[in-house]
């Protein structure tokens, strides 16, 4: 299992597939957050705060995920080396475990440089220090989470196709739905006696709830039954194919 994590990081960060999509996520989350005139740039909001970050992180990695993981299992089927993965010495739940970690690694490896953006709104308080650290620690487990969730989703789509393009498509859809498809749903008037229900199905109440600083172990644990949800998918398709 940790010779295919390793080989899973190496086969990514050996291309320019690696630098893109991390080069990506500071590019983009900078320009929105100290270049480009909008409300969520920090120069402009008047206070200390990374809500901007928060509210950007989760939209921008909704594309960049599914980048990441779209070749995972697609990328195996097509080359015809999945038959081999799984006739070696470990379990198809090991495989898919491998893959996920190998996603989730890329995602942390995005947000460690965004560090830079803690010391600097932390610096630009007045006084100096002067900001939320408990509620931007929250945010930052809350984004872990929420790209985790991802991670699996984008495993899961990669194992049911070939095509990477599909893959990636699948995994955008899928991310999208739960991270913002459910409140949508929550909102119809027909829905409205299950709104509550509906909402907690979905990731954002959650990861709201996680950025406001508090950590609630409901939050972690239902964003964690979505990982292991999807891994378990992701399992039952790979033994599908397997037979």
């Amino acid at each position: 299992m940790i010779a295919l994590f390793k080989r899973e990081l190496t086969v990514f960060f050996s291309s320019v597939t690696g630098a893109l999509v991390v080069s990506v996520f500071l590019l983009l989350t900078g320009l929105f957050l100290w270049l480009i005139p909008n409300e969520l740039n920090i120069l402009y909001a008047g206070y200390a705060s990374l809500d901007s970050l928060f509210y950007i992180a989760p939209w921008v990695y909704l594309f960049l995920v599914p980048a990441v993981t779209m070749r995972f299992f697609a990328d195996e089927k097509k080359m015809g080396t999945l038959d081999m993965l799984m006739t070696r010495p470990v379990s198809p739940m090991q495989i898919v475990s491998a893959k996920f970690m190998a996603g989730l690694s890329v995602v942390i490896i995005s947000l460690v440089p965004t560090l830079i953006y803690v010391f600097s709104v932390y610096q630009l308080g007045l006084p100096v220090g002067n900001m939320d650290m408990g509620g931007t620690w929250g945010s930052y487990i809350g984004l872990l989470f929420l790209a985790a969730v991802y991670v699996s989703i984008g495993v899961f789509a990669s194992s049911l196709t070939e095509n990477q393009i599909v893959a990636f498509v699948l995994a955008v859809l899928l991310a999208f739905m739960f991270y913002d498809g459910f409140d949508t749903l929550a909102s119809l008037p027909a829905l409205e006696n299950y709104r509550e229900l509906i909402s907690y199905l979905g990731i954002d109440s959650h990861y709201r709830s996680l950025s406001r600083g508090v950590i609630d172990s409901r939050d972690l644990v239902h964003l964690t039954s979505l990982v292991f949800f999807f891994l378990y998918l992701t399992k039952l398709s790979l033994l599908r194919n397997k037979r």
